[in-house]
């Protein structure tokens, strides 16, 4: 009988919030069911053993973090899991002026992703991993699992609008979002979570 490979997905939640905020026409993809995204790109004989989301609550805007923690709601209700970073302040020097200034900075879904990426092969948890980004920075990770694991596959999936050329380089094989993808992949509108409970999509998300 032929063997049923596991896969399991690696989501950069950033990358693909960035790459749905850029353009207007893909906001109302926002209401995103990883599951069902995540699906459009396994095989009759695959099967999705882990559904990681990497992200993080923004500190400085309030309404942003509200719709970020009904949407993380949502997707815990359909079985991914959530792995949280945070964002630190950090200071920069501006370019024009050369006035020191405070920002926040994201730094944590990087490494996140690299130390659930190994940790998963070393127990071996799936058979072809799938790492929806489009962030060179994940390079040396990648690298590091498939030399230690070669009978492993690693494909990266594009967010949609993004290149990630060195990416595709390093991977066994690539795959792009496209906006049919986002749109057979929504929510509906309003989701039970329990019998007493729902949840609704984001009026900016419409």
């Amino acid at each position: 009988m032929m063997k049923t490979n596991r896969i399991a997905f690696f989501i950069d939640g950033f990358n693909v919030y960035h790459a749905l905020d850029y353009k207007s026409a893909y906001h109302k993809y926002k209401w995103l069911n990883l599951r069902k995204l995540a699906e459009c790109f396994v095989l009759s004989r695959e099967t999705i053993v882990g559904l990681f989301y990497f992200t993080a609550y923004t500190p400085w805007n309030l309404d942003k973090r509200k719709r970020h923690e009904i949407y993380i709601r949502a997707l815990k209700s359909v079985n991914v899991e959530i792995v949280l970073g945070a964002f630190r302040p950090v200071e920069r020097i501006c370019n024009e002026c050369h006035k020191k200034y405070r920002t926040f900075e994201e730094k944590c879904t990087d490494v996140n992703i690299s130390v659930t990426l190994f940790k998963t092969a070393i127990d071996d948890i799936w058979d072809k991993a799938m790492i929806v980004s489009g962030d060179s920075d994940l390079i040396p990770a990648i690298e590091a699992v498939k030399a230690k694991f070669p009978e492993k596959q690693i494909v990266v999936i594009i967010p949609i609008g993004r290149r990630a050329e060195l990416l595709k380089q390093i991977t066994d094989g690539h795959m792009k979002i496209k906006q049919r993808h986002l749109k057979a992949s929504q929510f509906p509108d309003i989701i039970s979570v329990t019998q007493n409970q729902q949840l609704n999509r984001p009026a900016t998300w419409i």
